[in-house]
């Protein structure tokens, strides 16, 4: 279908001559968007974390240094 039998406006020459038709908000306005932080409480505390990745790099030096010992 065309926009002259959409609008009922037979013969436009142009789309200008369109009367304007705008889209709004439904009656009463839109449902409101449901939004929360909802974050499990699950898992290693950041301490835990922190104190892991502190000893896992002590070792890593450890191996490091006496690696170098076993080079000199």
């Amino acid at each position: 279908m065309t926009e002259a039998v959409i609008r009922k406006k037979p013969g436009m020459a142009s789309v200008k001559d369109m009367p304007l038709l705008q889209d709004g908000p439904p009656p009463g306005g839109f449902a409101p968007v449901r939004y929360a932080r909802r974050i499990p409480n699950k898992g290693p505390s950041a301490m835990a974390i922190f104190l892991a990745a502190v000893g896992a790099f002590s070792y890593g030096m450890y191996q490091v240094g006496q690696g170098n010992k076993i080079r000199r």
